[in-house]
């Protein structure tokens, strides 16, 4: 069983929470969101944002609160095989409600259907708030270019 050990990004001025499922190998050593560098994240984010790409985890942190974005995953510890959502198992929830209570969340997101299908089952029923699905920025995710990509996280710009 792994645990969770990378703390959410928020302040009281969250405005759109963004949850993953659960970190990659690359972002469990780094201690940080979005590790790999294959991960398309970053740069989606610096492109809906209209802002550079971040280089580190000060700038990433800096980046997300400035644009009042909180970041964080539905799964606070599971069984899972190097950083295969497929292979998520015997999963425990992490509890959204310090985040809720604390910041001005209006938009709920989820990056990818993994977390998406894991916020529903195991999050929904507890704080009864909907989750609107974005497509992965995993380099998984072939299917959608970086610019396919940009285009539909666009929507959180709404909630900014």
């Amino acid at each position: 069983m792994l645990n969770h050990t990378i703390p959410p990004v928020y302040d009281s001025k969250s405005r759109v929470l963004i949850l993953g499922s659960f970190p990659s190998v690359k972002s469990r050593e780094q201690q940080f969101f979005y590790g790999h560098k294959q991960n398309r994240f970053w740069r989606v984010m610096a492109q809906v944002l209209n802002c550079a790409v971040p280089e580190d985890i000060a700038q990433k942190r800096n980046m997300l609160l400035t644009h009042h974005i909180a970041l964080w995953d539905v799964i606070a510890s599971c069984e899972i095989t190097g950083s295969s959502d497929a292979s998520i198992r015997d999963v425990v929830p992490n509890d959204l409600s310090k985040i809720l209570s604390q910041a001005d969340i209006r938009a709920i997101y989820t990056n990818g259907s993994k977390s998406n299908q894991l916020y529903k089952k195991y999050i929904l029923p507890v704080n009864g708030r909907e989750a609107y699905p974005l497509p992965s920025t995993s380099p998984a995710n072939a299917g959608y270019s970086l610019e396919k990509l940009t285009e539909a996280w666009q929507v959180i710009g709404k909630w900014l």
